[in-house]
Order: structure tokens, then sequence, then C-alpha cells
């Protein structure tokens, strides 16, 4: 038996799939690790202990493989976007990797994107001017790091940096390299407006390289660490959220791809790029041809869990002897939608898109005394998905009118979750029994470097079985009053967004 190994380098953990050559999941394996907390806005890894979990996962999949009797004909990988490392001249780093996650480039991007600059550099490389984006992170650091800046040979990100620790080469995969703010989408070269806001040159920054280019000859250190063939094919894949549109088969402009997981992402794969002239979405690369269209959210499962956690009685969980979450689910489909009249904006977190805001709050508006936690609880899954459908028809004015939605994520396994979807974004929706779609959409593209598919049509053929949900009119009719107030509200609010974020961080101090 031949073998694939799918590796998704993640926020806390990394995870890799063993694939037969077939795309039949055989195993998976993880490995957790730290993300650092330690100031207000700060979310940073330690790239030794990601090496040494990717290297783990890879050598556990590989051992749980035959080799004597089959070969293994690739490694892919899958990531996080939008890190940052600075290396030194031997590609030692000079800092932790700090993820898209951190927020501490917040005054550099909100001075940024008000300038014509920013405008100009959102047209060209369809990253939206965010703390998240590596541009306005390097920005910051130049303000706020200039010691450390200053003897930095190299900016690169976890990819990179992974793959020069396996085969001493600098590169990034094009979908990486498109989601720093600094790759011209055009051209898919680095840009150089934003080079020069950045304050790097190009010799700084990594080759830029299709998803489907293969390194082989790993380093002897790699090499005994994972314990497999030095010549072993490893291709560099993609971003996670351009591989899980691969991984479900939405790979065509009628197909918009949504995962609800802890945050959310909300995209549609084009073969040419669109710009958003309200900077709503972004726009990034994925391979020769393909772009991905859609919207970041910060706020998804979490949200839900925050919401679990305060809002559910915990003598009842006690009593019924039951899970809080199997248990808020079945209250929430008691609870009519529209939730008696209650919407949740739910930016627990800031938001990205639609708002691109960091100091977004959440809020109830129209809370009155009739109101239960039982109206609270569905109000917030009301507000999470309404908060998509926001992206969803931003992606729709951009690329048209979806024939359906596949949906992945944790919130899939809940039946209420499926079908509150479908009625919020009055579109049909499916649900893939396989959830790994990150690591399949890698091992779809080593097939293709390899040479063994021409396009990626064939994952229609590997997904399995779908489950599909179909919108009840009933509730489309009542979200369909509530979306344009949801809306409404939002506007209202954001001016005051900033106001309250001041507040609350003179509060905790």
């Amino acid at each position: 038996m031949d073998y694939f190994i799918g590796v998704d380098v993640g926020t806390t953990s990394t995870k890799a799939v063993l694939y037969n050559k077939n795309a039949t999941v055989l195993d998976q394996f993880s490995e957790g690790y730290s993300l650092y907390r330690d100031a207000t806005g700060m979310a940073e890894q330690d790239p030794v202990a990601i090496v040494e979990a990717v290297e783990k996962v890879i050598h556990d999949a590989a051992a749980r493989a035959n080799l004597a009797n089959g070969k293994l004909l690739a490694v892919s990988f899958s990531s996080a976007n939008q890190s940052v490392i600075m290396l030194d001249n031997n590609f030692n780093p000079l800092s932790r990797v700090i993820t898209w996650a951190d927020t501490r480039a917040r005054e550099v991007a909100t001075e940024l994107k008000q300038s014509p600059a920013g405008q100009q550099i959102y047209a060209k490389t369809g990253t939206p001017i965010h703390p998240m984006s590596p541009l306005t992170k390097i920005m910051w650091l130049h303000k706020t790091k200039p010691e450390i800046v200053n003897k930095t040979a190299y900016f690169g990100d976890i990819k990179s940096y992974l793959f020069y620790h396996f085969f001493n080469t600098f590169k990034v995969d094009v979908s990486i390299a498109s989601c720093t703010g600094m790759m011209n989408v055009n051209t898919c070269d680095w840009d150089e407006q934003a080079l020069g806001l950045a304050k790097v040159s190009r010799k700084q920054l990594p080759e830029i390289v299709n998803g489907t280019t293969q390194e082989t000859g790993l380093t002897p250190t790699a090499q005994a660490n994972m314990n497999i063939p030095a010549d072993t094919p490893f291709i560099y894949g993609a971003f996670d959220g351009a591989l899980s549109n691969l991984g479900v088969g939405a790979i065509k402009q009628n197909t918009v791809a949504i995962t609800i997981g802890t945050s959310a992402g909300v995209r549609v794969v084009t073969d040419h790029p669109v710009i958003d002239p309200q900077q709503r979405l972004f726009c990034y690369a994925v391979d020769k041809g393909l772009w991905v269209i859609g919207g970041p959210l910060n706020n998804g499962g979490d949200v839900y869990q925050w919401a679990v956690e305060h809002l559910v009685d915990a003598s009842a969980v006690k009593n019924e002897n039951i899970d809080p979450y199997t248990l808020a689910n079945q209250v929430i489909a008691g609870v009519p939608a529209g939730a008696h009249g209650l919407l949740f904006h739910p930016f627990l977190g800031g938001e990205r898109a639609p708002l691109w805001d960091a100091n977004a709050r959440g809020s109830f508006f129209g809370l009155s005394q009739m109101h239960t936690r039982a109206d609270m609880l569905r109000a917030v899954m009301e507000g999470i998905c309404m908060n998509i459908a926001t992206v969803f028809q931003a992606v729709r004015d951009l690329v048209g009118e979806p024939a359906s939605v596949t949906a992945t994520g944790g919130f899939a396994r809940a039946e209420v979750w499926r079908q509150m979807l479908a009625d919020v974004l009055n579109c049909p929706v499916n649900i893939p029994n396989s959830f790994e779609s990150g690591c399949l959409g890698a091992i779809t593209m080593a097939m293709k470097g390899l040479g063994l598919i021409d396009n990626y049509e064939i994952i229609t053929s590997l997904i399995g079985d779908i489950s599909s949900y179909q919108p009840n009119q009933e509730a489309v009719s009542v979200y369909q009053n509530y979306l344009p107030l949801f809306q409404q509200v939002e506007g209202l609010l954001t001016p005051a967004y900033s106001t309250i974020a001041k507040l609350q961080q003179q509060a905790t101090h």
C-alpha cells in the first residue's frame, strides 16, 4: 500500500492525517503546543515547539504506515496564515512566531487603513488592512522593537521556517505569500510599494513558489527525527482556509464554503482575482489559475462556548447528567426563529470580516423582561449565523448567486446549527461527513504536484457521504426581517466601539 500524509499546522496544535493513495483516512495524530498571550493583544508561538510537533506527528503517521511493503508518496502541508517570524543570518529565530490572532498592530493598521496608501495596497494585494496582516505587523515591529528588527536578516512565516529546517531552502507558497499584504495579486510577486511601507527588501523575504512545488533531500536532523526516507517529496500546499475549500469540493464559483470552528470563514474559489471595492473581503491566490475570495470571522464556536458556559443552567446539567452543549442545543431547538425579537452581535473578540475592526464588541439588542436564558442562547447562535450571512452577502455581490453552500467545522455535528445556517442564508447547505477537509485539500495538491491528477475535479469523488439541508421557508421569512435590522444596529454601534474598547482597557489596568 502507498501513502500520503497531510499535515495541518494550527494555532494550538498540529495534526497529521495518514491516507492511502485513494485518499481514504487510515489514522490521524495530533500534538499540542502553547499559544502565548503574555500581553494585551499578543498571540505568539514557540517556533521550536512547532518544529518538534510537526516532526512528531509525521514520525507517528509514518510509523503507523507499513513502509516495508509500501511507499510514502508525499507529505503535504496546510497551515494557518499571516504569521511573522524574525530570523538572523543563519535563519535562527530572533522572535517567537507572531500569529494571525495577534492584534498589537491595531494602531498602525488604523492609520494605514485611513490613508490613500492603504487603499492602494488593498487594491493591489487583496489583503484587508488589519492587525492580522504581516504588512502591518512588520510596520508595528519597526516602531516598537527596532533593536530586534535591526538584527533581522529575514522575515518568514511558520511554513517557510519549517521548510528551511527540513531542506535549507527559504521559500513560501503563493497562497501564504498572498496573505501577507505584500504580494501583488495580479503579478503573484512581491509588491514594491508594500515592501517600501514594511521597510523590507525582497532579499529578506522567501522566494514565492506554487503550492504544488515539491522539495526532496531532507536534512539529516529532520530525516532522523521523522524516520522517513530522505527523498520523500514534501509539498508546500497552501493556507488552511483555501485548502478547506479544495477539501470539500468547493472549487467552482457557484459553491461557497463556510467553516465554523473556533472562528469562522466564508470563501469561494474563482479563476481570476476579484477585489471588493468596499474592502470587506480578501482575495488570495491559491494555485495557478485559482483564487479564493472571502472573509474570515473571529467569532464562531468560541462565542457559542462562552454562551453555553454562562447561560446554561448548571443544575440542569448536573441533574440530567447531560453534556452542557447537548442541553444547549435542545433548549435552542425549542425557541422559535428570531428568539422572540432578540438580536446578538457576536463580536466578543473584535472582528475581521465584514467590519475589520479589532475594537468591535458584542451586544444584545432588544432585550426585555420577557426574554429568558433560552432566548439569549438562541440569539447568540443566530447572531453568529447572521454575521456569517453578512459576509456571505458580500461574496454573493461580488461573484454571483451560489447554487449551494458546503459547510464544515465543529458546529456541523449539531442538527440545530445545520438547519439554522440554511435558514439564515436562505440557501441549501451540504455537510460532508468527513471533517478533515484541510488535510484532504493538502494531499490533493500533492497529487497534482506529483502529476497523478491534472486538476482538482477529482476531489468531488473523494469526499464521501454528504448530508443536505434545505431552507425552511417559515424561518427564512423571519430571518429576512431580522437580518437588515442586525446590519443596521451594527452600523449604529460601529462608531462607539473604539470608545468602549479604550474604557475597557482603562478598567483592566
